[in-house]
């Protein structure tokens, strides 16, 4: 998970300790981009791939791991 957390710091340039399950996504950068990166991230560190529309619904960090699951599921 930390791993999809530095990344997540990344994309919305923030310190990394910023980010965890209850970070709000709409308070960094939220847009269309960081949700490009997003799927990026997830398929370079789980090898799965996000749905882009499912992903601009996440309000939170913690919407987006639960996504990843449905995602391995697919």
């Amino acid at each position: 998970m930390q791993e999809l957390y530095a990344g997540l710091a990344e994309i919305f340039e923030t310190d990394t300790a910023e980010v965890n399950a209850d970070t709000v996504l709409a308070n960094h950068n939220w847009d269309s981009l960081a949700i490009v990166s997003t799927i990026a991230l997830v398929d370079e560190i789980r090898g799965e791939l996000l749905d882009g529309a499912a992903l601009a619904e996440c309000v939170t960090v913690a919407d987006i791991v639960a996504l990843i699951p449905q995602a391995q599921a697919a």
